[in-house]
């Protein structure tokens, strides 16, 4: 390959001939209707469904993706014409209503039939797996091997038991971590965990380079040692053969979606991940790259969510008893933007919080933040469905409490989670508290020792036992979110009211009281499977079952129930806040 190619740019959104790029700004739009299902009312830390019902409007507005141009539909840009659905029989709109979402994260997968009945989906789990790294060679990888094996399982569940054709098949799984591909397109390993260490003291050999308030300006990306840039560094240190032998890197959404077509692309809401996206151009920072000396040839094109990739290779459907062609969608890969796609009432006076391993706590904006002050807190600008931007902060989720949970098992007391909230709630309240971001808590390792010997150094007392443990974790995660929602209504000068938590986190009862009385705001809980909605949901904005995302996130709404959590005055949160700032202080610090 010549000079010439390696630096070519690759091609992107926005640079596509007669694709007038992503949508840039937002209308707002009248939700219009009552709600026609009812949320529970609780005002304890569990929810009882026999607790008393109420009515809840819907927001008064949602947000209405201003169309780019005619004929493409949803404000969502993709490569190929509507027309090209033609190709695949079994898309016909009045025929076919059943779409599979792949949604993968940290701890587990899973595959889920979504039928669209045509104001509302049904959910129904057609296979479920766990997902964690696996170490070789003392290094922490995916064996991506196994979860290629699980999601054509989940397939082929449906094949085993279902005649009606698919209208279309999507994957989204975790940010920042990738595969790299030969020449002939053959997976070069297991791709790296982003836990693992062999990013250690490289963002410091980047700040050399590219001094810190560049790289953030350019690409709007928080600092994390598990950022793909990071990655792709210390694998540059350690003059690794397989990046060397590389001629494409897939993140793993891509790589799974490559597998079912064939195609190499990369999906713009994940490709935002890596910290080497240019945020205002929307296209690969081939030159960031250059100046660190990395390669650039790799980068295969970026595609927008709602792109049809093309349908399942034929050797393939037919081993998974696919009797129609279907269409790959490449929906909101991250499983973040698949989740904010399908938060109901999502509005200017709302933050979201997409809570499981990780929480993801923030704002859906037209355009990036890229203040100096964005960056000294921390804050990152990721793509979002329709050309919106996620304004969040990552926060270190029930990652703390998966840990301890695991630690416990290994010491032969498993606990289930009844029965861990009732130890939490007998607890004493606010005694000990902890900054889930803080650096010691990233890594796999005895996670209630560490929890313990971080109180030590912050001069505060142990958690004692199970209980303080559990209660420690759950009010140290609702302050953060408490400390992250003010700090995003100071960056967006916007005054948010109402916090709305999607993900396996909203069926964490305690969790969400505590967050409503940290935060003193209602926090909205569900849908549960926000994720699978999210990805749903653009699949059915790419084949025309729904006309936008407005539409979607109603319907997201109309398919599953919602709990609501009013602050309660319990607690002395204004002074435990107080804390907490000197905790975050001293990590920022």
């Amino acid at each position: 390959m010549n000079r010439r190619r390696l630096r070519q740019e690759p091609e992107t959104i926005s640079n596509r001939p007669n694709d007038t790029g992503l949508v840039t700004r937002l209308a707002l739009h009248n939700g219009g209707q009552r709600s026609q299902y009812r949320h529970h009312v609780c005002d304890g830390p569990r929810c009882d469904p026999g607790h008393p019902r109420r009515r809840v409007e819907p927001a008064a507005t949602y947000a209405m993706l201003d169309q780019a141009h005619g004929g493409r539909g949803a404000g969502l840009t993709d490569d190929e014409p509507r027309e090209n659905l033609r190709a695949f029989p079994g898309v016909a709109m009045s025929e076919t209503t059943n779409f599979i979402a792949v949604d993968i994260g940290a701890a587990s997968g899973r595959v889920i039939l979504g039928r669209w009945a045509g104001e509302r989906f049904a959910l129904e789990e057609l296979h479920r797996f766990p997902n964690g790294p696996v170490e070789e060679g003392g290094a922490l990888h995916w064996d991506a091997g196994r979860l290629w094996h699980e999601i054509q399982a989940g397939i082929a569940a449906y094949t085993a038991r279902e005649a009606a054709p698919l209208a279309g098949i999507g994957i989204d799984t975790w940010a920042v971590d990738y595969g790299l591909l030969d020449a002939e397109g053959r997976l070069l390993g297991n791709p790296y965990h982003y836990r693992d260490r062999r990013t250690e003291g490289v963002p410091a050999w980047v700040d050399a380079h590219i001094p810190p308030a560049e790289l953030y300006a350019l690409t709007g990306i928080q600092r994390l040692p598990l950022n793909t840039l990071y990655q792709l560094a210390a694998a540059a240190r350690a003059s690794d053969p397989q990046l060397a032998a590389a001629a494409t890197l897939l993140l793993m959404p891509d790589l799974f979606h490559y597998w079912l077509t064939g195609r190499k692309v990369a999906e713009y809401t994940n490709a935002t991940t890596t910290m080497f996206l240019d945020a205002h151009a929307r296209r690969w920072a081939t030159d960031l790259l250059e100046r660190l000396s990395l390669p650039t040839h790799i980068l295969p094109p970026i595609v927008a969510p709602g792109t049809i990739l093309g349908a399942v290779q034929p050797g393939l459907a037919a081993a998974l008893g696919l009797r129609h062609e279907v269409p790959v969608i490449a929906v909101g890969t991250h499983d973040t933007a698949s989740a904010v796609a399908a938060v109901p009432g999502l509005d200017e006076r709302s933050a979201y919080i997409s809570s499981g391993t990780w929480s993801l706590v923030g704002v859906e904006l037209a355009e990036p933040v890229l203040s100096e002050q964005a960056r000294r807190l921390n804050f990152t600008n990721e793509g979002g469905v329709g050309g919106t931007i996620r304004f969040l902060k990552n926060v270190g989720g029930l990652w703390l409490l998966q840990e301890c949970q695991r630690r416990w098992r290994e010491e032969g007391r498993d606990y289930r989670w009844p029965e861990l909230v009732a130890l939490a709630e007998a607890a004493t309240p606010l005694r000990s508290l902890v900054d889930p971001d803080a650096p010691e808590f990233l890594h796999v390792g005895d996670m209630p020792a560490t929890i313990r010997a971080y109180c030590r150094r912050t001069r505060q007392p142990e958690p004692e036992d199970v209980g303080a443990t559990v209660r420690c974790c759950l009010e140290s995660l609702a302050l953060k979110y408490r400390w992250v929602i003010e700090a995003l209504e100071g960056l967006t000068d916007r005054r948010i009211e109402t916090v709305r938590v999607v993900g396996g986190g909203s069926q964490n009862a305690l969790l969400c009281q505590l967050t409503a009385d940290a935060c003193k705001r209602p926090v909205i809980a569900g849908p549960a499977e926000g994720t699978a909605l999210g990805n749903l949901i653009v699949q059915a904005v790419a084949t025309g079952h729904l006309p936008d995302l407005a539409a979607g996130r109603h319907a997201a709404g109309a398919s599953v129930p919602q709990t609501i959590y009013t602050p309660r005055d319990s607690g002395d949160w204004d002074a435990a806040i107080v804390s907490f700032e000197a905790l975050v202080a001293t990590v920022s610090s």
